[in-house]
């Protein structure tokens, strides 16, 4: 079934869907290279709803994901960061595919081909480590968002999830500060490109973990998730749930938006006294 929305009056309607059914939709998840992180873990959700699925990555690995994750998934390599790259990418999942109504922007932080954010103070920071940040972690989601958009508008209808952080949108660390600004300004770009497209059925909305889990976490992190009011990381498959329903019919009328997932860490004022 091709999920659609159609006009009723000054609304926009999903009545007679299945809310928690994919079936005949088509999703790209971005940043999905590692088989513990936040975009396999998406990937994974969306083909238990019944989706068909576009991963991408930035190296080869990428098709060994696709494998893990059975027939209706298919793996795309490419960098981005560069425009044309993009277009390629979006161009290729629609010809697979036929249509493109779901995307993840899950892409950022630590890169297979780009190496780790420069961890420094912003004075020590070159211009060119500040641009490489902001580059895989916003320009990367705008390009994505940009070749997708006119395809959605077409179809009226689409979803697309913007991956953040708390650091940045809720909270910061030291020595992030050029990942703090990438992923406060992903939450911008996601809120005034929301105001965009909602007239024609597409929402756009922000997740922002806080400690989870991942390949790329370190001792330091883990310590402080254990200090969250839940006493633990989160887990990529907790940030999945999450995002699996942004981007069903039943979230038709969430646009806008930033969640928060966290376990409390945000709500908390003082975390040594818990």
């Amino acid at each position: 079934m091709n999920v659609g929305s159609t006009r009723a009056g000054s609304a926009w309607s999903t009545e007679g869907v299945q809310e928690w059914d994919l079936s005949g939709q088509v999703a790209l998840v971005t940043g999905a290279g590692s088989s513990d992180g936040i975009g396999f873990a998406v990937a994974r959700s969306l083909v238990d709803l019944g989706a068909r699925v576009a991963i991408a990555a930035t190296s080869v690995r990428i098709r060994d994901r696709a494998r893990e994750l059975g027939s209706r998934v298919q793996g795309f390599v490419a960098d981005l960061t560069d425009a044309v790259a993009v277009d390629a990418l979006v161009g290729a999942v629609v010809g697979w595919s036929g249509h493109l109504p779901i995307v993840v922007n899950n892409a950022g932080m630590v890169s297979t081909a780009a190496g780790s954010d420069a961890a420094r103070h912003l004075d020590a920071l070159t211009p060119a480590e500040w641009d490489d940040t902001l580059s895989r972690n916003l320009t990367s989601a705008f390009l994505v968002c940009r070749a997708v958009v006119p395809h959605m508008r077409a179809a009226g209808y689409g979803r697309i999830v913007n991956v953040a952080s708390t650091s940045g949108p809720v909270s910061a660390f030291v020595n992030g500060s050029a990942y703090a600004a990438a992923k406060a300004g992903m939450v911008g770009m996601t809120r005034a490109l929301a105001l965009e497209v909602a007239p024609y059925g597409i929402t756009v909305n922000a997740v922002a973990p806080g400690w989870i889990d991942t390949p790329s976490v370190s001792d330091a992190e883990r310590r402080a998730g254990a200090a969250s009011p839940m006493r633990r990381c989160g887990t990529p498959a907790e940030v999945a749930a999450a995002i699996a329903f942004l981007v069903t019919p039943s979230a038709s009328y969430i646009t806008g938006t930033m969640l928060v997932i966290d376990g409390g860490n945000a709500v908390a004022e003082d975390h040594a006294h818990g």
